[in-house]
């Protein structure tokens, strides 16, 4: 017997498990959705038309930025711009687009990191955000690079090392759902540490000693070609097969995507 659920879409919470990623759907007022379970089986989602801005929770005709209605996205933390570009975060000085936030959220101990995730990459996130951060992006493995106090000085790191690494997920290549074998974490942060204290002596005393290679397990197939990515405004029905999740990704069918995080504040009802 299948169940309806008419809810407003949210990013997917996941936790690592012993190197296992389990994932859940988070719906209002009810008890989250176990997703691992559904895998294997039929799963229908339908967009409604509705729209809910994800911070002050009205309803609007569109979205001026991502999952945000015009006055939020000119005013909300959730836009900033050191968010994007941490390296410009003045949180450590008391200052930001909403200071409050920015304390609570910014001015606190961050990570420089590497990842395996379809390809080796640069990136930067609070620290109590680990390992969420690495299963958003669908990494295999992550290593610490770099620990340090506030998010600018991370976002200073990883500019420097952007000169040499990128900063971006490439999600096609990441959800092949194939670890890329040529890649060693410890390896790769051993060179990247000295060539980074190479370009600024200072940035020694913020080099991470501790040298754990974190794996994480999805719940994925490796995905048909081509992949067929959607975005609800177009395909407002998704139906089929669910055959895995990978970073913030739902597989039908071993090729058609959707990407959750970025469609939150649809409201969407999905048959289960």
């Amino acid at each position: 017997m299948s169940t309806s659920i008419s809810f407003f879409l949210d990013k997917l919470p996941a936790r690592l498990e012993h190197a296992a990623v389990k994932y859940n759907l988070s719906l209002a007022q009810r008890e989250p959705i176990a997703l691992n379970e559904l895998v294997g089986k039929e799963f229908k989602l339908e967009f409604t038309g509705r729209l809910q801005c994800i911070d002050c929770k009205k309803i609007v005709k569109k979205f001026y930025a991502p999952g945000l209605c015009y006055v939020c996205m000119m005013s909300s933390a959730l836009n900033s711009e050191c968010i994007i570009n941490p390296e410009l975060c003045e949180a450590h000085l008391g200052k930001g687009k909403v200071p409050e936030w920015e304390e609570k959220y910014h001015n606190q101990p961050h990570i420089v990191y590497l990842a395996n995730s379809g390809g080796l990459k640069v990136g930067v996130t609070r620290v109590d955000q680990i390992p969420t951060r690495w299963i958003d992006q669908g990494a295999d493995e992550a290593i610490i690079l770099a620990w340090t106090p506030y998010r600018q000085l991370a976002g200073q790191i990883e500019v420097v090392l952007k000169n040499q690494l990128s900063d971006k997920t490439n999600w096609r290549a990441m959800l092949k759902n194939v670890k890329d074998l040529s890649v060693n974490l410890k390896a790769e942060k051993n060179r990247y540490a000295s060539w980074l204290v190479d370009q600024n002596q200072e940035f020694e005393h913020y080099i991470a000693e501790d040298d754990t290679v974190h794996v994480l397990n999805y719940p994925a197939t490796i995905l048909s070609q081509p992949i067929q990515s959607v975005k609800l405004e177009k395909q407002a029905r998704l139906d089929g097969i669910l055959t895995g999740i990978k970073g913030q990704y739902l597989i039908l069918n071993e090729k058609t995507v959707i990407n959750i995080r970025s469609h939150a504040g649809y409201e969407v009802n999905v048959n289960l």
